[in-house]
């Protein structure tokens, strides 16, 4: 026993759990101790520029110079008396992470003095080498520029990793010539767009609405693995997921591992990357064991999209910080184990004005089904987008397996509010007796908050209460993807809304009659996007054919959607993007595809070659020798048979490995000569990756055949259920 596999068995059965102690009982002693708060700003600020600085957080206002300046000091003062040294401008680049520079608040004078400095202009925007960043032919690579540009709207905070303290300053990144290079900008002008087009409508109800900010409460679903058995694991250190491996005689067919009790190791990762999370802001209220064994979830407390966003993104980086310290890895990967469930990241999703109402809860009920069913409609026009903003290599091996919703994309929204829609759309009379309608129909929405439907776990979209959650949503995804396409056809709609209404109100109806007259006309031209049974089923398979439902469940074809003609005019027309930034974007994502695959590819290849063939070998030489010796003996070939039938389905299984590798390297070399990433990636698709299966089927028959002993890569009863 002394390959890697079981030296990484012993390490990992020999682990302690770390024991963590937070700074205090009472979370609220620590909550946000580390971010620069709106009260914190207050002690650090005059009276006048914390007002200004609020009005132009707020009001989406240019801050000046001069109150930058302010700002700045405030920050360094604050910072340096938490123990930080550097700042950095945190942000958000294509690669799917997080990016950051450090440069150090000291500033030398001469040769024995120096000052910290950190003025308006340094907060305000820097300039990091942007070269090697993702940018879809926005630039080439000897054109080095990248400006990251302060988002005051995410609050500073610091960032304590191996005993350096960084004050960490949320950005955009944009090219040299102003394009984005990372999500944060797109999504900052949907969030824009939807806040106009929801005001708008909403003064229909309520003239004192302001603001109508979208909120964002995601659900992060992850595995954990030992650091032993992953760095033993060639493809879980560079893929993230299992390119081989048998499936265990038990996995999670007994759902003992949902809601189960946290193994103690668990709890106590759980318990420091919280720690860590709560002193940044970032309210994690929820943690348990997932379906999985192995897989656990944690979700936070609903806020603002855009800083939900960042403190998602910055919880995936704490969460890989502190796994280290307890001699873990975290796995994120939509499907790090196959036969078992994968990971997903449910965005659930509302509209909250600057009144404090929830413009999806039925508290104004007229104002709720005009909100209501524009997202309804919304979703049905531009199905395909959303289908788009949720593709990713790792997402399509989780969409439709049983344990997340299909590539069709649909909406659920429960028997109740089915009924109202039916009632609403079917009331006759609507020109005589709008109050009679108002009455029986409206205003007998009964509140959905008393759960009085269940919720459906297939659907892609889903009404569940006061909210829509997106399922669909994969777990290494930015939520910024999914979130600036759902507020940007939601703004699309209701400014289409209001003008349908409006063109009514002008013609001679009541502003009511106006408003039902148009819901109705969207519930029966929306309704072919409602499903309320089993995504699941072939049966809907067919039925959404039927609806003129796209089911498109690869990426690169999927991907399509961002780039067609309507697209362009949705995401361009109204500024949530350049055509340039777009078609940019597009390539980006069609590039990072092509590359995982091909990574992919590679790794497995290198895994078969150097490890599994080996072990095959080194097997059928010991059965081949066991063989040879019985039958010098001369004994009966009856007598080894057994042997001979193992010998001869090694010898089976190493042939169909060596020419499926080779086959699959021809067929990458062939899909690396195609033209545009995008022609590339579906030749990847539609070339390399379908032949990992067959590979993957030869490595893990020979996996249950070969002696144990010899087998050299940790096993899946060892990844899942060592903890």
């Amino acid at each position: 026993m002394s390959n890697a596999r079981f030296d990484a068995i012993d390490s990992a059965l020999a682990r302690p759990f770390v024991k963590v102690t937070p700074p205090s009982n009472k979370i609220s002693d620590y909550f946000a101790s580390r971010v620069f708060t709106n009260d914190t700003m207050r002690n650090y600020l005059t009276k006048d520029a914390f007002i200004s600085v609020m009005a132009a957080i707020e009001g989406g206002k240019k801050i000046d110079r001069e109150l930058a300046d302010d700002v700045a000091n405030a920050m360094k003062s604050w910072a340096i008396e938490n123990g930080a040294t550097s700042y950095t401008h945190w942000f958000q680049p294509l690669t799917g992470s997080t990016a950051q520079k450090h440069d150090t608040f000291f500033t030398p004078m001469d040769d024995s003095k120096g000052i910290e400095k950190f003025g308006g202009d340094t907060l305000i925007q820097q300039e990091p080498d942007g070269s090697s960043f993702p940018s879809g032919g926005l630039r080439v690579t000897f054109e080095a520029r990248g400006y990251t540009a302060w988002d005051p709207s995410s609050p500073a905070f610091l960032l304590e990793v191996g005993g350096a303290t960084t004050l960490c300053i949320p950005t955009i990144f944009i090219s040299y010539t102003g394009e984005a290079l990372d999500y944060k900008t797109p999504l900052l002008r949907a969030l824009k767009y939807v806040n106009k087009s929801a005001v708008d409508v909403c003064h229909y109800f309520d003239k004192s609405i302001e603001r109508v900010v979208p909120t964002l409460g995601w659900e992060q679903e992850y595995f954990l693995v030992d650091a032993a058995l992953f760095t033993a694991r060639p493809d879980l250190m560079a893929t993230g997921r299992t390119l081989i491996g048998a499936r265990p005689a038990k996995g999670q067919q007994l759902d003992d591992h949902y809601f189960g009790s946290i193994p103690e190791r668990v709890h106590a990762f759980m318990l420091d990357f919280e720690t860590e999370a709560l002193k940044l802001g970032i309210t994690v209220s929820t943690r348990h064991n997932e379906v999985a064994p192995g897989q656990y979830e944690c979700a936070p407390v609903f806020s603002d999209a855009n800083t939900a966003i960042d403190k998602n993104q910055l919880l995936m980086d704490i969460m890989e910080h502190v796994a280290v310290r307890h001699q873990l890895r975290v796995l994120f990967h939509e499907k790090p184990y196959a036969g078992v469930n994968g990971s997903g990241k449910h965005n659930n999703w509302s509209l909250a004005t600057d009144t404090g109402n929830n413009l999806l809860s039925p508290s104004n009920n007229l104002r709720f089904l005009s909100f209501f069913v524009n997202t309804i409609k919304a979703v049905s026009v531009h199905s395909d987008l959303l289908r788009a903003a949720i593709a990713s290599a790792g997402n399509d091996h989780r969409l439709g397996a049983n344990e997340a919703p299909p590539a069709i994309i649909s909406v659920f929204i429960g028997s109740t509010l089915s009924q109202v829609l039916d009632k609403v759309e079917n009331a006759v009379g609507l020109d005589k007796n709008i109050e009679e309608i108002k009455k029986n129909v409206i205003e007998s929405i009964p509140d959905i908050m008393l759960d009085n439907t269940d919720r459906n776990r297939t659907s892609p979209f889903a009404f569940t209460g006061n909210k829509f959650e997106v399922r669909a949503v994969g777990s290494t995804a930015n939520c910024a993807a999914t979130m600036l396409i759902l507020n940007t056809i939601m703004a699309e709609q209701l400014k289409q809304f209001k003008t349908e209404v409006d063109a009514l109100i002008e013609g001679g109806e009541s502003q009511d009659a106006a408003l039902l007259r148009i819901i109705r006309k969207y519930i029966t031209e929306s309704k072919h996007i409602l499903f309320e049974g089993d995504n699941y089923s072939d049966e809907w398979a067919k039925e959404a054919e039927k609806r003129g439902l796209s089911n498109i469940k690869v990426t690169p074809y999927a991907l399509d959607f961002l780039v067609t003609d309507a697209a362009k005019a949705l995401l361009v027309g109204n500024g949530i993007y350049q055509e340039r930034e777009l078609m940019a974007h597009y390539e980006v994502l069609q590039e990072n595809y092509l590359m995982k695959i091909d990574i992919e590819s590679r790794v497995l290849e290198d895994m078969v070659i150097s490890q599994v063939i080996p072990a095959a070998v080194r097997y059928q030489n010991e059965l081949a020798g066991n063989v040879l010796s019985l039958k010098e003996l001369e004994l009966a070939e009856s007598s080894y048979k057994a042997q001979l039938d193992l010998l001869k389905e090694v010898s089976k299984h190493l042939n169909k490995l060596k020419k499926g590798v080779d086959k699959m390297s021809k067929a990458r070399t062939k899909a690396e000569s195609k033209g545009h990433a995008d022609v590339q990636a579906k030749a990847y698709c539609d070339t390399v990756k379908v032949l990992f299966d067959d590979i993957r089927n030869s490595a893990d028959a020979l996996e249950r055949i070969i002696d144990d002993e010899l087998w050299p890569l940790p096993k899946y009863r060892e990844l899942l259920f060592i903890r």
